[in-house]
């Protein structure tokens, strides 16, 4: 059985000391990016003090069988799992440096699903791997598919910035095009860390069309508020017409003539029309 992500965090200092030393300076740090290191400093922890085989026999992404993949918590928490030191200091250097950009462009809840949505998409590509039968069964942890994600992301809003592959300094994109053809040749070949790189696939891709499809989901979103509205108005001018017939009504036949519906439509218009008053 392999175990996924214990044997890529030694290819990880190969991956994120690239990603990771963005730049000059030290980031100023945002509230979802310090919220996600102190959880995954905690959990960590708890691994190292003896909690491991716990911590990843239940929270990890392990496709042995239906139970396992309906486990759907298993998609975000094997997130914060990592399988060493050096694991889970590369992909928190990872967020250190590329994730307050990311938060501060978007903000902290859009930034915040966006990171484990692209995490969410490396453990569900891994588990398609494992179900079609391309790649064996494995446990996978480690937060590289958000990382790669925010890399990704990165690479598209931010292109001017440059990141170092040991020593060499590297414009953004020409390293998300370099990792992403190689964990594409890594799949592909079924290397050793098949499993971890689909994950790192998964994630970059997923980064990328959030980022592309920006404006056209503003766009859709605009039409669903749109057409709300549109309903809203519509609904209101019918409750109004019926209104002005139910206090005719009124006006012919007294209070007492109404039936009980009519009364509650008069009711509904009364907590309607206050509500206004009080915006």
């Amino acid at each position: 059985m392999g175990f996924y992500d214990r044997n890529y965090e030694h290819k990880k200092s190969d991956f994120l000391s690239d990603n990771s030393s963005m730049g000059m300076s030290f980031p100023e740090m945002t509230p979802a990016v310090k919220w996600l290191l102190l959880i995954n400093a905690t959990v960590y922890l708890l691994q190292a003090l003896g909690m491991d085989e716990m911590l990843t026999g239940w929270f990890s992404v392990f496709p042995a069988s239906l139970s396992t993949m309906l486990q759907l918590w298993r998609l975000v928490t094997y997130q914060f799992l990592h399988g060493g030191i050096m694991h889970i200091l590369f992909n928190m250097l990872g967020l250190f440096f590329l994730g307050p950009m990311l938060e501060r462009n978007w903000g902290s809840r859009k930034f915040l699903v966006f990171y484990l949505s692209c995490g969410i998409a490396g453990g569900l590509f891994y588990t398609l791997l494992v179900t079609i039968r391309f790649l064996p069964i494995g446990q996978m942890i480690g937060a590289s598919g958000a990382i790669l994600g925010m890399l990704s992301a990165c690479a598209i809003l931010f292109p001017h910035f440059v990141v170092f592959i040991l020593v060499f300094p590297v414009p953004i994109r020409i390293a998300a095009i370099a990792f992403t053809a190689i964990y594409l040749i890594a799949v592909i070949s079924r290397g050793v860390n098949a499993g971890g790189e689909a994950a790192h696939l998964a994630g970059m891709v997923t980064g990328a069309v959030y980022v592309f499809s920006q404006s056209w989901r503003a766009e859709w979103r605009l039409k669903i508020r749109s057409v709300r509205w549109e309903k809203k108005i519509a609904a209101e001018r019918r409750l109004q017409v019926e209104v002005d017939r139910i206090l005719e009504k009124v006006h012919k036949q007294g209070v007492h003539g109404l039936t009980w519906k009519e009364k509650r439509i008069l009711r509904q218009a009364t907590k309607i029309e206050q509500m206004r008053n009080r915006l």
